[in-house]
């Protein structure tokens, strides 16, 4: 159920976007390919792409979702259930952002890159990936947060410390 709210709102998501700009082929293949490599996020000509309230609240609510989860994660002490209900969460964060958000078209674009590899992080936490542990998983989605503040203006924002 969870995976066909996650497509469905994928699938909005580029449907909106190939409507409005040409520009959005490259995310819309990135939104449904989750199990190849993220998109490469580059610069607004060297500059953090805008953002706006929506994403930056999504955001800070993802952020908010796995920092509390890492030590126990690479502890080995999160149970199956226990990623399946973090995965909703963050499913629910990033169906905000998508519903809500309306950044300019190639800011948006580049978006769609972070977009896709939570995906993929939230397909393995929900024990969905053969090839990918729930753990990491939650590594892949720490990898996007860690992303998003070096491509966007997000004033505030830090990176996930990743503890080994």
């Amino acid at each position: 159920m969870k995976a066909l709210k996650w497509t469905l709102a994928a699938t909005a998501v580029v449907t909106l976007m190939t409507l409005g700009a040409p520009i959005h082929a490259q995310a819309q293949t990135a939104a449904h390919d989750h199990g190849s490599a993220p998109q490469s996020l580059t610069l607004n000509q060297g500059q953090k792409w805008a953002t706006d309230a929506p994403l930056r609240k999504g955001m800070d609510g993802i952020r908010g979702l796995v920092a509390p989860q890492l030590k126990a994660a690479h502890a080995g002490k999160l149970s199956a259930a226990q990623y399946k209900q973090l995965a909703g969460k963050i499913e629910r964060e990033v169906a905000g952002i998508v519903e809500n958000c309306k950044l300019e078209p190639a800011a948006d674009a580049q978006l769609h890159g972070l977009i896709a590899e939570i995906g993929a992080g939230v397909d393995a936490l929900n024990g969905k990936s053969a090839d990918t542990r729930p753990v990491d998983g939650l590594l892949k989605v720490t990898h996007a947060v860690n992303q998003y503040p070096h491509y966007f203006d997000h004033p505030g924002f830090r990176a996930l410390p990743i503890a080994h």
